[in-house]
């Protein structure tokens, strides 16, 4: 991932306490990541088991990846709580990252899925102190800032502060945590 300084797309808003079973079900595990057709399986399966009244979705709910596809319409997740808490499998955030996301907005989450999204690069994980799914809306367009630390709503016209990315702001630039040691000179080319 190349991380970018302005993040534009379409919004999946979720609730608290998504797991990683929610995120990626067990019995799609079973592709490999090294196969290139079979890959694409764990975008089309990207967060298939979150239950519509978890996605504040109305009955019949928004599919975040559509039938047949394997990429999404949806860039960003906004989340409340304790986003990838469950398992600490790695497939979660690569499925997130198969699936087309680029950012997710979060309130916070678990640590080890936390750690997983920075050490392999696969998105760009933000938190805010705000409880952005009650502001934000699936579909709502979205900006987000990442040298200013902000999230535009578009399509309502409001803005919120992001807490500061940190440290891990130059292991995403550099791609993953092995392109950062190698960077910083604590790798072998």
């Amino acid at each position: 991932m190349s991380m970018k300084d302005i993040i534009k797309g379409k919004a999946y808003v979720l609730g608290n306490d998504i797991d990683t079973d929610q995120i990626i079900p067990a019995q799609h595990l079973v592709y490999s990541l090294s196969h290139p057709e079979e890959r694409k399986m764990y975008g089309r399966y990207a967060l298939s088991s979150v239950p519509e009244v978890q996605a504040g979705l109305p009955k019949g709910g928004i599919k975040f990846v559509e039938g047949g596809e394997d990429r999404s319409e949806y860039d960003i997740i906004i989340a409340g709580k304790n986003f990838g808490c469950g398992s600490s499998r790695e497939h979660a955030p690569v499925a997130l990252n198969i699936a087309g996301v680029e950012a997710v907005v979060a309130e916070s989450y678990a640590r080890i899925f936390y750690r997983n999204v920075v050490d392999g690069g696969f998105f760009i994980p933000f938190e805010t102190d705000e409880h952005l799914c009650r502001e934000i809306k699936t579909g709502d367009v979205i900006e987000i800032d990442v040298k200013k630390g902000l999230v535009k709503n578009l399509t309502m016209g409001k803005q919120y502060k992001l807490q500061p990315l940190g440290d891990v702001e130059a292991i995403l630039r550099a791609g993953d945590i092995f392109a950062y040691a190698r960077q910083e000179g604590m790798l072998r080319r």
